[in-house]
């Protein structure tokens, strides 16, 4: 029987969890998101990362030892498209946020040396000791 046909096996029952930690990670990230909880949304995407790390790694051992079922291959790639949805709905968010502060604290060119302004600055201060 071909590996992607193959009846639920020890591997399923490995990466089963594994799935489901995915995607409840994913689903603990969008409720941060929504809420705005910034805390929530560093620590969310925290433990998605280890999820998926940990995801990529059972998958990958498993696919060596004989194959993934369809099913659970689909609900991971379902999976890593809410991540990239989430991602670009972030940056855009992002984006959004960094026009809003521009208008409202337009960026200044901060001065940082200025050869005139050190010359007059060291001219004043011969001058001062000169006089005294």
């Amino acid at each position: 029987m071909h590996a992607l046909n193959a009846p639920a096996s020890r591997d399923d029952n490995l990466l089963e969890p594994v799935v489901l930690a995915v995607e409840a990670r994913l689903q603990a990230l969008g409720q941060a998101l929504q809420q705005r909880d910034s805390a929530a949304v560093e620590q969310c995407a925290s433990d998605l990362h280890r999820a998926l790390t940990e995801a990529v790694e059972t998958f990958r051992h498993a696919a060596r030892s004989g194959g993934i079922t369809p099913a659970l291959r689909q609900r991971l790639v379902r999976a890593t498209g809410q991540v990239a949805a989430q991602r670009e709905s972030l940056a855009r968010a992002t984006a959004a946020l960094d026009r809003a502060m521009d208008v409202l604290l337009p960026r200044t060119p901060d001065v940082v040396y200025s050869p005139g302004l050190a010359a007059y600055g060291s001219g004043a201060r011969s001058q001062r000791s000169a006089s005294a």
